[in-house]
C-alpha cells in the first residue's frame, strides 16, 4: 500500500507539472526548475530564481519559459539530482551538499569550520575551487554551473532543548542533510546526526524523531521549524552555498545567443542574490527572535580541534580536493 501511494504521488506530481507546460506552447523552449524549498522571499532558491526568470524574460522575451516547483513537488533532491542528470528536469536550484551523492568531491564545501564569512565564499566559488568543482559536476553529473549564490546566512544549530555549551549536544539527535559530510561533522560535534529529507523534518520534530536540526535561519523560519525548535544555538558551523545548475546536453543544445542569455541572466541572478543574501540572516533571527526563540552564542573556534580530523580523512578520501581546500584556506 506504502509504494502504491508513492506511485501515486509521483504520478500526480507530474501530471501536474505536464499540465503547467501545456499553456506554455508557444514558447521555443519549456524548462522545469526544480527547488526543495518554498517559493517565498525567505527561500535563496525562490530569490535566485525571480532574478533569473526577470533577467532572462529581459533577454529573450517569450522564447524561453520557466516553470518553477517548489517545496520537492518533483520529487526527493536525490532523486531530482538524477532527473537533472538525464533532462527530465532541466534546471535545479539546490544547496551544493546533495550534488555529492553523484560528485562526493563537492562535500568539501560541507567541511565543518571552512569558511569565515561568506564574502571568502564567493571568492573561493568565483575562482579556482569553483572551476575545479564545476568541472567535476560536468564530467561526472552531465550538468552545468549556472551560479553559485549564497545561502541566507550560515547553518546553525535549533533545538527543543537549550544548549547553553558544547557539552549539551552531545548525544543530541540533529537532522543533517544525508551526506556523508554533514554526518562525520555532527559527529565530531558530539551530536547524533540523523539524515532526512526536508519534507520530512517539521513532523520528525514534532513527533520527538529528531531533537533538533541544522539550518540557515530564513529557513528555519519560512519552514516553520521555530514553532518545534524553540532554541538557536549559533555555530556558524558551515558556510555553504547553493547552486544553480541546468542539464549539460539541453543547454549545448540551443541556440547560441539563447545560451549566451542563460549566461548573462544567471550570472547577473546570481549577483543579485547574493546581495540579498547578505542581510538576512541578521533580519531572519530578529524575527525568530520575536516569534520567541531564544539564541544562546557559540564562541569562536570551540569545535575547530573536532573537526580537524573530518578534513584530513576527507582528503585522503578524495586527493583532489586538497588543491581545494588549501586554495580556500588560503582566502581567510
Amino acid at each position: 500500500m506504502r509504494n502504491l501511494l508513492k506511485i501515486t504521488a509521483s504520478a500526480l506530481a507530474l501530471t501536474f507539472a505536464a499540465g503547467a507546460l501545456v499553456n506554455s506552447a508557444q514558447a521555443a523552449y519549456n524548462m522545469r526548475v526544480y527547488s526543495s524549498l518554498p517559493a517565498n522571499d525567505q527561500s535563496s532558491h525562490y530569490v535566485w530564481f525571480k532574478s533569473f526568470e526577470e533577467k532572462l524574460k529581459q533577454k529573450v522575451g517569450d522564447e524561453v519559459k520557466l516553470h518553477f516547483f517548489a517545496n520537492g513537488m518533483l520529487g526527493k533532491e536525490a532523486d531530482a539530482c538524477q532527473q537533472v542528470k538525464m533532462g527530465a528536469i532541466q534546471v535545479m536550484i539546490s544547496g551544493t551538499s546533495i550534488w555529492s551523492t553523484l560528485v562526493p568531491e563537492i562535500g568539501v564545501l560541507d567541511l565543518g569550520y571552512l569558511f569565515k564569512d561568506f564574502d571568502t565564499v564567493g571568492k573561493a566559488l568565483d575562482g579556482d575551487a569553483g572551476q575545479k568543482l564545476g568541472g567535476m559536476l560536468e564530467k561526472n553529473a552531465n550538468v552545468k554551473i549556472l551560479g553559485f549564490g549564497y545561502n541566507l546566512g550560515a547553518r546553525n544549530v535549533y533545538t527543543k532543548k537549550e544548549i547553553k555549551t558544547p557539552e549539551d549536544l552531545q548525544n543530541v539527535k540533529i537532522r543533517v542533510l544525508p551526506v556523508p559530510t554533514f554526518l562525520a561533522t555532527f559527529e565530531a560535534m558530539g551530536a547524533v546526526p540523523i539524515p532526512m529529507p526536508g519534507g520530512e523534518v517539521y513532523s520528525g520534530l514534532q513527533m520527538g524523531v529528531i531533537d533538533g536540526v541544522e539550518h540557515d535561519a530564513p529557513t528555519v523560519l519560512s519552514s516553520k521549524y521555530y514553532e518545534q525548535a524553540k532554541f538557536g544555538y549559533l555555530t556558524h558551523h558551515v558556510f555553504n552555498p547553493i547552486v544553480a545548475v541546468m542539464n549539460k546536453n539541453i543547454l549545448s543544445t540551443m541556440p547560441e545567443e539563447i545560451q549566451k542569455a542563460i549566461d548573462e541572466a544567471a550570472r547577473e541572478a546570481t549577483v543579485y542574490e547574493r546581495t540579498v543574501a547578505v542581510d538576512s540572516e541578521a533580519k531572519a533571527i530578529e524575527e525568530l527572535k520575536a516569534k520567541g526563540v531564544k539564541f544562546t552564542v557559540c564562541p569562536d573556534g570551540t569545535f575547530d580541534d573536532a573537526v580537524k580530523k573530518v578534513k584530513d580523512d576527507f582528503i585522503t578520501q578524495y586527493p583532489e580536493t586538497k588543491d581545494i581546500l588549501t586554495y580556500i584556506e588560503g582566502l581567510k
